[in-house]
């Protein structure tokens, strides 16, 4: 019994190291703990428990300093053994639903986003656009530019928007345009993006002879527009946040600018959130590339109607404040998803 007491009472050590060091960035000490954290033990028990800590790895110290920092094991500990992410202000909540609820289209959902994560967290944002692979178009509108000329704007489930121009060579009367509209939202509206492109390579043969050649333009055209976009696309913010302070980057801080202008290397952080419901943590030496060695990654995925949609989280120094970061991706996170889901 006296082993989980012991184990209880340091992980209390251990979580006023992290508290205390994220606040005041400042090595913590003995003293210091006994002073601010009510452990109801003495300093002598709070110095043996340090030590025990730093055996173990969970905490360190910095040059000839009597206090002590976490490490990324320590940080680790901390973030596994959150009972519970610290709940958002009531300013915050109103933050979120004043930048988000005002939100025109996806595009301005998705800047708005980064935007509000970076100011509620104070560290850079990363929101990866919806995966068109999971994305399902919801209608394709045909508008005449001249009698040979048409614009089609095809718009998806997540409110993506793309307009392309056809030149189709020959004369369309409005009620063939109407013919055209009709067949192709009766082939395509709710397909899977990936089956709208096999759909509309069957289209040309499923219309009447005199529509057949517009119809091989227009398919040309909007399996572009559906199926070749770069489905990698990043919408950044807050990048200024990491040099607040510049000391918690040892080495050089431009190395982790440099790999966050890495459209891949950021998805493959967020690559971990696979689910709207879970925030994934990865910390310091658990993250790929080298050059991200001293930041965290809190990332979770977005989504509308249960399906993931794609990824959004923060990255930071490994000295941040957990519990509230957690809390404040989960909640935008959710937020957008709701907007998307009804859309």
């Amino acid at each position: 019994m006296e082993t989980v007491n012991t184990d209880e009472r340091r992980f209390e050590v251990l979580r006023a190291i992290v508290t205390d060091y994220v606040s005041d960035q400042e090595p913590v000490g003995s003293k210091a703990i006994v002073d601010r954290h009510n452990l109801g033990v003495s300093s002598a028990t709070v110095r043996n428990d340090m030590a025990a800590l730093e055996e173990e790895g969970y905490i360190a110290q910095p040059h000839t300093s009597a206090g002590r920092i976490p490490t990324d094991k320590g940080y680790r500990q901390f973030v596994d053994r959150l009972a519970e992410l610290k709940p958002l202000s009531e300013p915050e909540r109103r933050a979120i639903d004043t930048v988000l609820g005002g939100a025109i289209d996806l595009e301005d959902v998705l800047r708005r986003s980064v935007r509000l994560l970076a100011q509620l967290t104070r560290q850079v944002a990363v929101v990866q656009y919806p995966m068109l692979t999971r994305s399902s178009v919801r209608h394709v509108e045909v508008v005449s530019i001249t009698s040979a000329r048409l614009m089609l704007v095809s718009i998806t489930d997540t409110g993506r928007v793309d307009q392309r121009l056809v030149d189709l060579g020959d004369v369309l009367s409005e009620d063939d345009v109407s013919r055209v509209r009709a067949q192709l939202n009766s082939a395509l509206a709710g397909e899977r993006l990936t089956d709208a492109a096999t759909k509309l390579a069957e289209l040309p043969e499923q219309v009447p002879p005199e529509l057949r050649d517009a119809m091989v333009r227009i398919s040309t055209v909007l399996v572009e527009a559906l199926i070749e976009h770069p489905e990698e696309r990043i919408v950044l913010g807050g990048t200024a946040n990491l040099t607040r302070n510049v000391a918690d980057f040892p080495g050089s801080l431009r190395g982790v600018l440099e790999a966050l202008e890495e459209q891949v290397v950021l998805l493959k952080l967020l690559a971990a959130a696979q689910d709207p419901d879970i925030i994934s943590v990865r910390i310091g030496g658990e993250i790929e590339p080298a050059e991200m060695r001293n930041t965290s990654v809190v990332s979770i995925g977005y989504g509308a109607d249960g399906s993931l949609l794609g990824g959004m989280g923060v990255v930071g120094p490994t000295r941040m404040d957990y519990p509230g970061t957690m809390a404040a991706v989960r909640a935008v996170a959710n937020y957008v998803g709701r907007i998307l889901a009804g859309r």
